[in-house]
């Protein structure tokens, strides 16, 4: 029952398969070795849509690129670059809320994720608009509450965290490399931090904390749907990297492909 089961055995059962998504470059039966190739065409949409495919996508990833720093700009330049040319003005979520007691960057970093029917990665937010949409769900500051420097950890935690959660998924999907030999990418996801799941529902039974947080993320298998349930539990102290968060990661029982995977890991588990 330990959390580090998130990580299925099979990246050492399987090495050749693990290698697969661990590797600057795809195996040569990838469609993106072809030189006019942008991204992996299993990931794309087909000629008659040649748009992006945004239903899925948060609104803030539309110009999430406009606020990704660059080395060579100097905060002056970025914040003249974040302004909409349309009405001179930044983008709703990234303005400063009414009383904002100290000003909140409005950077946002790329991550390594890759954002299914497309050729860019997912955003994550700037502190401005985690800040405002802490108030939306009704979070209020006081005198005694967060910091900037505060609100600074708190977007290198949630970053670490979905990075790790990535990490974690790219483990399970190593079981798929063959069927899927460019690799997967995140559709969507969404929070569901009151609806346990019912891994954490029996552990808690059994007298284990429930997760602080779950997160049910929406991968692209080329053109396959997978969903993963992700539990986050309290691990403790923050480290060095921005990590206290343990995971558990493992892909949702509502296919028969799902329910292989996890006998498969369960039994390298306990054989190994």
């Amino acid at each position: 029952m330990g959390l580090s089961a998130s990580a299925p055995a099979a990246a050492e059962q399987s090495p050749n398969s693990s290698r697969k998504y661990q590797t600057a470059s795809p195996p040569s039966e990838c469609p993106m070795h072809q030189e006019k190739t942008s991204g992996c065409p299993m990931h794309m949409k087909t000629a008659d849509h040649r748009t992006e495919n945004t239903d899925d996508v948060p609104a803030h990833q539309e110009r999430a690129y406009e606020f990704v720093a660059c080395p060579v700009k100097s905060g002056a330049s970025q914040m003249k670059d974040d302004i909409d040319p349309s009405n001179m003005m930044p983008p709703p979520n990234q303005q400063p809320s009414p009383g904002q007691p100290f000003p909140l960057s409005t950077v946002r970093e790329e991550s390594s994720i890759p954002r299914a029917h497309s050729d860019k990665k997912w955003v994550y937010p700037s502190e401005q608009m985690f800040w405002n949409a802490m108030l939306r769900k009704g979070w209020r500051w006081k005198d005694d509450d967060i910091t900037s420097e505060d609100m600074t950890n708190i977007i290198k935690i949630h970053n670490q965290n979905n990075e790790q959660a990535w990490k974690e998924i790219l483990k399970w999907e190593a079981l798929h490399a063959t069927e899927c030999p460019c690799g997967p990418a995140l559709m969507r996801f969404g929070g569901k931090a009151k609806e346990y799941s019912p891994r954490a529902r029996i552990r808690s039974w059994m007298g284990y904390e429930l997760p602080f947080d779950r997160h049910d993320w929406i991968v692209d298998r080329c053109g396959k749907e997978v969903r993963y349930v992700i539990d986050y539990y309290d691990g403790g102290e923050v480290d060095k990297n921005y990590q206290f968060t343990i995971l558990d990661v493992r892909p949702a029982l509502d296919s028969l492909s799902a329910v292989w995977d996890r006998m498969k890991v369960a039994w390298w588990r306990w054989t190994s």
